[in-house]
């Protein structure tokens, strides 16, 4: 499905990153990370590039630092020779109610979250009109984007910028071919999933429809549908994988 496409994907060393990095390397394409670091399983990443004879290769780099960015997608704009796809999907949460929430915990969560999803479109959405690619932009957004979640002011006002981002590309740049779409998981097993409580994972589940949280491979597949041209007639959406969340 993505034979000859090359895809950006950031914080793709670990959970849906990762799942998303494995999907891409399974149908065709050559990936490019960048990570904060090497994570767990990048031997096994390799292994399986390997295996596909696909290119792998791991920019180590803090999404949050333009500058850092700025140098590091020039790299592998030269090594890859033009990105088809964009997947921004680092992220963190630095979870408290707003009352008690420090200014660095709030600047900390949007520069990661969103505005790194500003200092690498950027550049990668210029190439792309410069070379007349017909490219996809993934942009990691969530459930508790679209309908709030107490606790999460920070988290939530990101992921509610990127979703808001997401469309304005997409009107932007739709006439060159760029399509713009955003992600919106549910709660997923991940890293992040793993620090709740058994009576914590409880309360979420009851508020599922389908009564069950996501794996990551979920939302593999819809990164892999968005960056296929399965979905060429689709920009500006926010597509939502949340076993019926937030319908």
């Amino acid at each position: 499905m993505l034979e000859g496409k090359k895809a950006l994907i950031t914080g793709g060393t670990q959970g849906i990153g990762m799942e998303i990095v494995k999907k891409y390397l399974v149908n065709g394409a050559d990936v490019y990370i960048i990570s904060l670091d090497e994570g767990q399983d990048l031997d096994s990443l390799k292994a399986l590039a390997a295996g596909k004879g696909r290119t792998l290769e791991l920019f180590l780099g803090n999404v949050a630092d333009e500058a850092q960015m700025t140098d590091l997608v020039s790299q592998i704009l030269e090594k890859s020779g033009g990105i088809d796809i964009l997947v921004n999907n680092a992220g963190i949460t630095k979870d408290g109610l707003l009352f008690g929430m420090k200014a660095e915990d709030w600047d900390l969560v949007l520069k990661v979250n969103l505005y790194s999803m500003f200092y690498i479109s950027k550049p990668i959405v210029r190439a792309m009109v410069k070379a007349k690619i017909k490219g996809s932009i993934i942009n990691m957004a969530s459930v508790v984007g679209i309908q709030g979640n107490a606790g999460q002011a920070n988290y939530v006002a990101s992921k509610s910028g990127a979703i808001g981002l997401t469309k304005t590309l997409a009107r932007e740049f739709g006439s060159r071919g760029i399509r713009a779409n955003a992600i919106a998981p549910g709660f997923i097993v991940t890293p992040m999933t793993d620090k709740l409580n058994d009576k914590q994972k409880d309360a979420i589940i009851a508020q599922i429809p389908m009564q069950e949280l996501g794996q990551p491979e979920d939302i593999a597949n819809m990164a892999l549908f968005l960056g296929s041209d399965l979905s060429r007639y689709v920009t500006g959406q926010v597509m939502s994988v949340d076993g019926g969340m937030a319908m």
